[in-house]
Parts: C-alpha cells; structure tokens; sequence
C-alpha cells in the first residue's frame, strides 16, 4: 500500500505557491538527457525475487572489479586496502542503531565516536577544531566558501586551476543561488602550480581562495606565501585535501595557517562503492567556530562525574530556524565517519606515515618506469601518489582500449576537461599500497604497445 498523503489538489495549491505550473518544472536543473522518460530499460515491470536477484547479478557481473585488475584511478577517489576489523566494528549495535542521534545524549557511542573523529582530523588537517563530518569533499569545499562569506561579509572567491573541477562544478552550481562570484581558470599542463596567480590575483573584494593540496594534477605546493597574502587583503585560504593519506607524509595545511581546511575521507575505512557514499572532512581555526558548518560533539562530566559527551554546537537547519542555520546539509555520513576513525585508530600515527611512505615510493617507482615509455614525458616531477603523464596523442581513447584489456589505467584529463585542447593529452595516475609490481609493468608494457 503506497502512503500518499497529498491530494490533487494539494499538490497545485503547493504548485501554486512556489510559482511552478507542473511538478516538471522543479527538475528544471536536471539536464534533460539525465531525466528518465520512462521506466528504466532492461528491467521489467514485474519479476519475482528470484528473478530479479539473478537479473541484477547479471548486470553486477559486467562490472570490472578494482581488486581484479591492474588500478590507477585517482583524481579524488583512490583504492587503499581497508582492514576486515573496520567493516565488523561498524555494524555494533550501539554505532548501526544510533547512526544520527536525534536524541543525542541517548546515544553515547555515536557521540563518543564523533568526538574522537573530530579529534583524529583536526590533527590530520592541522587545525584548531573540526566538525562531526559531511557529505563528501566537494559539498565541504563549497560549504567553506559560504563560511568564508559570512566571517568577511565579502562574496568574491578565486578557485585555483588545481581544484578538481567537479569541486568547482558543485560550487558553480550553489553559487547561482547565494549571489558568491566565482573566479575559475584551467590547469597548465606543466610542473608549475598557479600560486603566484592566486596571490596576483587576490584583492579587497576576495572573501577567500580555495586551494588544492595536492591538486588535480599532483603537484604541492607551499601555501604558507599565499595564506601570507589572503591575510594582508583579510580574505581566508581554504585548503582541500582529496587524498587525507598524503598528509602522513607532508605538512598539513594547517601548519601553512590555511584558515578552514576541508577534504574527502574516503580514503581512510571507505571503500570506492561506485562513487559513495563518502564522508566530507571540515577544519578550520577555533575563532571561525562558531562559523562552521555541521555538528561539534564535546566531552564533559554527567551529574555523578562520569565522562560522557554531548552535542556542544548543532548549527544545522535541522536544529534550529534556517535563517540562522550555517547549513543545510542534512546528514553528517555518520557511518562512513565512524569507518574513518576506526581505520585511523587502527592505523595510529606511526602506521599512517607508514602507509604514506608506502604509497609515495610505489608512486616514484611507477612515474619511473612509465616514464621510460617512448613518447610519454612525466608533468610533474615531484608528487605523492598521483602524477600526470603527458601522452603524445590523446588520452581518453588510450584509456579506453587499456580498459578492453583489463588494465584501468587512470583518469584521463580529457575527461575531466572535454576540448580543453593539450590538457586532452594528460594521464593522471594514482599509486596506491595495493598497487603491485607487476601492476606496473603491466600498465607500462600494455601502454608501449598502444602507442606504438
């Protein structure tokens, strides 16, 4: 029985007073060749369960696995072994039945575990505080741009070259709704990154620069010089971190004072899942606090001076009147945070950097030898795991016959850029711990022969 509990009428009177004629019409931002015209294809209207479990492996059966095959994609989302502890760890009882507590105190496991995430990527990220988590990185990435608007009553963002552009799409997308001017531009293909252009370009208008590290390409950067320069113009340097493992190796950006630093933690406890869900990290300096987006449990003492904890800052729009919420984000990840921070804690300190250092010598053994491919030149001579490689022809249809031939051999620049013209010919390749040898040599030998 379908619950629907609005009637013709009610939907017009709805209708009505948003100013819409047809429901179609609140679609409106969907580009039209992503609507559905009808029931999806391949999939009957009506099938027993048997039948539709078989149907459905079917169509899981023509997925190509990352385990199964040679994997170099990156570009914000990166394959790293998660421990068999974390998934069992987060189906307890007492994290799985209180995944948002809306009656917060009740739910001491949930909070307890949000107060030692906060702690474990404010240490991360190198900032004073951070939140009980968001959406994901590029929803994070925009929320600390309306952060930046509301701490400087300014509306003018510059986005570096560097940042992933599906962050910048995200952000094109709200910015039509919040009246904030985005200044955009595209990558070079080189070893340079833009940062003498975003101090150039920083004025009285700028509420902040959003900063990637490393960016789309791999490349870091020393950001103390532009944070230097954000700050003499009182604008705010935001750092993104698409990669968190890269920061057991180099210093954190908030070591360079960034002043909110964000990031996607899908790399820690999450696995690739076809995109998500992922979990959004957010961080910035204890004055902005009150600024700040999202949830922030505390610790403290119950009447009989046990430890316990609370929900200490709730900023949301669930929480209080939108007009006053610094948010809308409804959802805080809660489970993928908590496979974060029990991946952390499996790992402590000493086995982050250990993962890093890991990732870093595959990825030079690998830009190494790829490298010596004739016509392939290496872009970026210093990196983590992920580099660029500049193909003699372009990339996509490179990638797309190494996928026919079981290697997924990166995330080509075209892409991500389409008609972007020498950007077209890039190859970003990600190395991470489960990447082997023979990995490797398989991408190398395979990519020798399709450019030959």
């Amino acid at each position: 029985m379908r619950y629907l509990p609005l009637t013709s009428d009610d939907r017009q009177a709805m209708l009505a007073t948003i100013g819409a004629k047809t429901i179609d019409e609140l679609f409106a931002d969907v580009p039209e060749a992503a609507r559905l015209s009808g029931p999806i294809e391949g999939l009957p209207n009506h099938a027993s369960e048997l039948a539709v479990e078989r149907h459905m492996a079917r169509l899981a059966s023509q997925n190509t696995v990352a385990g199964d095959v040679p994997f170099f994609l990156g570009c914000g989302a990166y394959r790293h072994h998660v421990p068999a502890s974390v998934d069992h760890l987060i189906q307890r009882g007492e994290y799985l039945t209180a995944y948002t507590p809306y009656q917060p105190e009740i739910a001491q496991g949930t909070l307890q575990m949000l107060f030692e995430f906060q702690t474990q990527v404010a240490r991360l990220l190198g900032t004073d505080v951070a939140n009980a988590s968001m959406y994901d990185g590029s929803t994070a990435a925009w929320e600390a741009v309306t952060m930046a608007r509301r701490v400087t009553r300014k509306a003018k963002a510059i986005l570096s070259s560097g940042l992933h552009p599906h962050y910048v799409s995200v952000a094109k997308t709200m910015a039509k709704y919040t009246g904030d001017v985005l200044e955009t531009s595209l990558p070079t293909l080189g070893a340079d990154t833009d940062i003498d252009a975003l101090i150039a370009g920083i004025d009285d208008d700028t509420s902040c620069v959003v900063v990637q590290y490393p960016d789309i390409l791999g490349r870091i950067a020393d950001l103390k010089p532009l944070a230097d320069a954000c700050h003499a113009r009182k604008a705010l340097l935001i750092a993104v971190v698409t990669e968190p493992v890269a920061l057991g190796a180099i210093r954190s950006p908030g070591e360079m004072d960034a002043d909110i630093v964000v990031g996607e933690g899908q790399s820690l406890g999450v696995g690739l899942q076809f995109g998500g869900p992922f979990v959004g990290l957010f961080g910035c300096k204890e004055k902005y606090v009150r600024q700040m987006p999202g949830r922030l449990c505390g610790e403290t003492v119950d009447a009989d001076g046990k430890r316990g904890f609370v929900l200490t800052l709730s900023t949301r729009e669930q929480h209080i009147r939108r007009e006053k919420a610094t948010s809308n984000i409804c959802t805080n990840s809660g489970l993928c945070a908590l496979a974060f921070s029990i991946h952390m804690t499996l790992l402590g300190e000493a086995g982050l950097r250990r993962l890093a250092a890991l990732n870093h010598a595959g990825a030079a053994r690998a830009a190494d030898r790829l490298a010596k491919v004739p016509g392939v030149q290496l872009v970026t001579p210093t990196f983590f795991n992920e580099f660029t490689l500049k193909l003699p022809k372009e990339a996509r249809p490179i990638v797309r016959e190494l996928a026919d031939r079981g290697i997924l051999a990166g995330v080509s620049l075209g892409r991500l850029y389409p008609g972007e013209g020498d950007l077209a010919n890039g190859l970003v390749v990600a190395v991470t711990e489960t990447t082997t040898a023979e990995d490797v040599e398989a991408l190398a030998t395979a990519l020798e022969e399709v450019l030959a």
